[in-house]
């Protein structure tokens, strides 16, 4: 039976933090610059994040997911997170595009998460996987970590 995964996007699959520092250092007066049109849609991506999905939707161990929290402040996020997925991933992941503020209530085997507080990552029933930690510090190492799975 295939596991359920489920990757954020935010400093997981694109690079928030880099943009939002960016922005930050142009205009340091602007409290949110991720409120502003167009951030979320020009995300970079982060390195080894597009191999990764490639891996997981190809690996038929897997049914992976993108579980996204939106910006509620920012109403142009939603479509901006979709219009990022399509570019980068192709229609097949548009078709597996979550975008839930509360990331508890989805069901599944793992989550990857950078692990920003309130989104309800703590409280997911599957394994999380803290991307960006000491022991998952990037994607090469998460990878590894879900080839073992396989041994």
């Amino acid at each position: 039976m295939k596991k359920t995964i489920y990757i954020d996007m935010d400093d997981v699959l694109c690079d928030f933090t880099k943009r939002r520092g960016e922005m930050l250092y142009k205009n340091p007066v602007m409290s949110y610059p991720q409120s502003q049109y167009g951030f979320y849609e020009n995300l970079e991506p982060i390195l080894g994040g597009i191999n990764a999905m490639v891996y997981f939707l190809t690996d038929s161990s897997y049914d992976p997911y993108i579980l996204t929290a939106p910006s509620v402040l920012n109403p142009l996020c939603y479509t901006e997170k979709r219009v990022w997925v399509e570019k980068y991933l192709g229609m097949e992941y548009v078709n597996r595009l979550i975008i839930s503020p509360n990331k508890s209530l989805l069901k599944g085997d793992y989550l990857i998460d950078d692990c920003r507080e309130g989104r309800g990552q703590e409280h997911f029933e599957g394994k999380l996987i803290h991307f960006g930690s000491d022991v998952f510090p990037d994607w090469q190492t998460t990878i590894k970590y879900f080839e073992s799975k396989h041994t």
